[in-house]
């Protein structure tokens, strides 16, 4: 006898596919996948080998959230034609999602080495770092620029680039160097968002690749304007030029209560 034509009881067939034999079960009551024979007095199910393609094409399906309707549509009028055009529009989804969950990965990769860094740090210490070029992407704002109205511009800037949640990107202010430079500490002209493997184009700020001062400023941004001070004397003594903007990030938000044990990581391009 043809083995491929031998009946296989359902939990015969279950096991060969890796399933639970009650979901044959289900799938034989709603009509979408049937034995090939019943047996008529104890009602026992059976399969051949000869239905497992079409199993295995089902439980692909399932395996991708593709809807028991949808399924259903579809192995009534099962085609290659269908199953490409179905295929395609999964992998395509299955691409976005693995690269939410490659962002999402970097982002607690940064959180992970900001509390690494915390356990860590000398924050009166000041010190000179590699960095590679980052598109960023940058709301401008005033002085007379509310607060609600800052996170609404955030908000319209971060649905364009379908951010799901906060957490999938980093946020922080821009102050121009030469505004710095000249005693206006309050000079802040645009906030940025880091969206982690955001690629270049056209409207997006490029922080450049190369040598940066990094320091630490923590509690009250009153004395912020202090720690620029000893940032310029640091440059000044190891003859360094600033320039662009310097980026302010705060590191610690999630581990915090009160605003005296915020920190504050700036990091401002050099040359020299």
């Amino acid at each position: 006898m043809n083995q491929k034509n031998k009946l296989l009881t359902i939990g015969q067939f279950a096991a060969m596919h890796g399933i639970n034999k009650k979901t044959l079960m289900w799938y034989d009551e709603i009509g979408l996948f049937q034995p090939v024979s019943i047996n008529p007095e104890n009602g026992y199910r059976y399969y051949n080998y000869y239905q497992s393609p079409i199993l295995e094409t089902i439980l692909l399906l399932r395996e991708l959230d593709v809807s028991i309707p949808e399924i259903h549509d579809f192995m009534k009028n099962r085609s290659a034609d269908r199953l490409k055009c179905l295929l395609e529009d999964k992998i395509t989804e299955l691409d976005l999602r693995i690269a939410h969950l490659q962002a999402v990965r970097t982002t607690l990769s940064a959180h992970q080495q900001n509390m690494s860094t915390l356990l860590t740090m000398d924050l009166s210490q000041i010190s000179i770092i590699e960095r590679k070029e980052r598109c960023l992407i940058t709301v401008d704002v005033r002085p007379d620029i509310s607060f609600e109205e800052e996170v609404e511009l955030i908000t319209a800037e971060t649905e364009k680039y379908h951010l799901g949640r906060l957490h999938d990107a980093s946020y922080g202010s821009m102050i121009p160097v030469s505004s710095l430079l000249a005693g206006n500490y309050n000079d802040y002209s645009k906030l940025f968002i880091e969206i982690p493997f955001l690629t270049c184009q056209e409207g997006l700020h490029i922080a450049p690749n190369g040598k940066y001062l990094r320091a630490f400023h923590k509690g009250d941004w009153d004395k912020l304007p202090q720690r620029y001070e000893e940032i310029f004397a640091f440059a000044r003594k190891h003859h360094l030029t600033l320039h662009g903007f310097s980026y302010e990030m705060g590191i610690n938000e999630n581990v915090i209560d009160c605003i005296e044990d915020y920190i504050v990581q700036i990091e401002i391009p050099i040359d020299g």
